[in-house]
């Protein structure tokens, strides 16, 4: 399954853009499939695993207030998860990923398999929900694709300009 990350990473190169990675359910897997391609250091600047709220707030920038009101797994999240990323490595392009991995963690309206998957480019920012049935690993593995996924299909629209 190598071959989106090389896909990124060629798309990512033809643009001249940079990418950098903001995980937190994840836990650094999406930083690892893009690392697997050789040459991605062309394009890829750099990750951080922002497992616990004091990382995402001090390290990205995620505001305390939006952790509060909509917690950490939740779109608003994911989208300032990503602009951080961007702002902290100098990036054209960031995505992010925060959700609920399982088997615990559920809360009422947010059930295991919950992940909010973000892309920032520049001031902007959007997110996409998925919800995933699997166990832990699977549900990382499902997430960390669908942030390809989305990477994939935003760096194909940018071609189409």
């Amino acid at each position: 399954m190598l071959k989106i990350q090389q896909n990124i990473v060629q798309l990512l190169r033809k643009r001249g853009l940079t990418l950098g990675i903001t995980e937190s359910a994840t836990g650094g897997l999406i930083s690892h499939m893009i690392t697997n391609v050789p040459g991605s250091s062309d394009v890829y600047k750099g990750s951080v695993t922002a497992y616990a709220n004091s990382i995402k707030t001090n390290v990205l920038g995620v505001k305390v207030e939006t952790l509060s009101q909509f917690g950490a797994v939740s779109s608003q999240v994911a989208e300032e998860m990503a602009l951080g990323g961007c702002r902290l490595f100098s990036v054209d392009i960031c995505i992010s990923d925060t959700g609920i991995a399982g088997p615990g963690g559920a809360t009422p309206g947010k059930p295991v398999g919950l992940f909010y998957i973000g892309l920032a480019e520049g001031l902007t920012a959007y997110s996409h929900e998925h919800i995933f049935h699997g166990n832990r690993g699977e549900n990382k593995e499902k997430a960390a694709y669908a942030a390809l996924e989305l990477l994939k299909s935003h760096l194909i629209n940018l071609s189409l300009d």
